[in-house]
């Protein structure tokens, strides 16, 4: 699970304490400037006390900002969970508690649009205000536009692929530069690698606490299919699509024998398995292979990332996440433009900020994964930004380049994702542990729950 969706799940509960976080974060100022004539802003999302590293990053990169640009003045806001928790965003949303320039999911935009809260700042999203915005790739940047206007400012982007071990690869005489690229080839190479022995599975799927379902949508979106209708009022994969993506998974692991005999994996099993270099390839993003490595005990060595595999051909979409900043409503046209200006130095240039991979790489942490993927392949901004993390990098970018160089369309959760994933990982679940599941009456159940729920979701 990426480290975006699983701190999504983690917040389904709403915390407890939350006036407390409401209060933390009305520290919006009264005035748009000092006494001295700067423009003020207030910024969310700073690092906590504990987050070391992160917290001097930020106030380094302020005061450097600054100095840069003497005529504003930054504030920084942390409320712990501000960055972390759905639940604790809304409720700061509906009560009109944001900072000036606020961090928000991309799954946020419906809500935030809704709430009247934010500035509709297409006059302001160009290159005039964000020097390399024609650089930032444009799945991340249409996600924070409706109905053609701008709403706000993609800073992280990541989306799935097929993670795989290079080790096995080698050993199951497997190209390790050249992962599958279908799903009939990714049968194959799970049939050569389980054929390994020693408890090896050739490929790994989730099935439990919310992850199965999550998969099942990055495994439709491969098919070119959805989880609802296009008005959301409707399940729609129990369809030929929908079935590919279980009957894929259950030639695999009875037809095949190559996904093992254990199964009702959540995100913590499938990772463990994999740091302990027994399973040869599985669907994530790339910063599954930092969990792999620093909560289970894997090498960075063993690990590479292709493309999202599609059923004939290229994949024809893949489940992607993200975040970004939006802007409050109501600004003065000197705060939008500060605004602007500090998430192009912090959050869009090559070499600083989040891009700084010097100064990470000298803090101790892990670069050369390709996330963020914010700029397109073959832009300018692409080439520097890899070539920094080349130069900086203590994860080979190479690694990553099947998966980096054959970009697939990114397509995001749809609203109640959770509750579907939920009804979904019972789909899965059947498929992965019972040799007489029926592909078709297990997307025909799922169906009729889905849109239960979605029905009760509209009233």
């Amino acid at each position: 699970m990426s480290v975006p969706h699983f701190r999504k799940v983690a917040a389904i509960a709403l915390a407890t304490g939350l006036g407390l976080g409401l209060a933390a974060c009305s520290t919006k100022s009264d005035d748009d400037t000092d006494a001295a004539g700067k423009t003020i802003i207030t910024v969310d999302c700073q690092p906590v006390g504990a987050q070391k590293n992160l917290l001097q990053a930020w106030n380094d990169d302020v005061k450097a900002f600054e100095a840069a640009n003497p005529t504003i003045k930054i504030k920084s806001v942390s409320v712990g969970t501000q960055c972390a928790n759905p639940p604790d965003f809304t409720a700061r949303l509906q009560g009109g508690s944001m900072t000036d320039v606020f961090y928000g999911y991309m799954t946020d935009v419906q809500q935030v649009i809704d709430s009247g809260q934010a500035m509709d700042i297409t006059a302001y999203a160009n290159k005039d205000n964000i020097p390399n915005w024609d650089d930032v790739l444009g799945d991340a940047k249409n996600t924070f536009t409706k109905d053609g206007k701008v709403w706000g400012i993609p800073t992280k982007n990541y989306s799935m692929g097929l993670v795989y071990n290079k080790t096995l690869f080698t050993k199951a005489g497997l190209d390790p530069k050249s992962p599958p690229k279908t799903w009939a080839e990714v049968r194959e190479a799970a049939k050569k690698i389980s054929a390994l022995g020693d408890g090896i599975a050739g490929f790994g799927e989730y099935s439990s606490g919310n992850t199965g379902g999550w998969h099942f949508t990055a495994e439709i979106y491969s098919q070119g299919g959805a989880l609802v209708t296009a008005d959301g009022k409707k399940a729609d994969f129990n369809n030929d699509m929908g079935k590919k993506v279980l009957q894929n998974l259950k030639d695999m692991r009875y037809g095949d024998n190559s996904m093992g005999a254990r199964q009702l994996l959540g995100w913590g099993d499938l990772l463990t398995i994999a740091g302990a270099g027994k399973v040869g390839m599985f669907v994530g993003a790339p910063d599954a292979t930092t969990a792999i490595v620093t909560q289970f005990q894997g090498k960075y060595e063993d690990w590479a990332m292709g493309a999202m595999p599609g059923q004939d051909g290229a994949a024809k979409g893949t489940l992607g996440g993200g975040e970004g900043y939006f802007f409050k409503k109501g600004l003065t046209d000197d705060q939008v433009k500060a605004g602007l200006k500090w998430l192009a130095f912090e959050k869009l240039t090559v070499g600083k900020g989040q891009f700084d991979y010097a100064r990470a790489k000298a803090q101790g942490e892990q670069v050369g994964l390709p996330q963020p993927q914010l700029f397109t392949p073959g832009s300018t901004s692409q080439k520097a930004e890899f070539e920094q993390r080349k130069a900086n990098g203590n994860i080979s970018p190479d690694d990553f380049a099947a998966f980096e160089n054959n970009p697939v369309t990114i397509k995001f959760e749809p609203a109640n994702a959770q509750g579907i994933y939920a009804i979904l990982d019972g789909a899965m679940s059947a498929i992965l542990t019972n040799p007489n599941a029926n592909v078709d009456a297990e997307l025909k159940k799922a169906e009729e729950k889905v849109n239960q729920l979605l029905a009760q979701a509209a009233k």
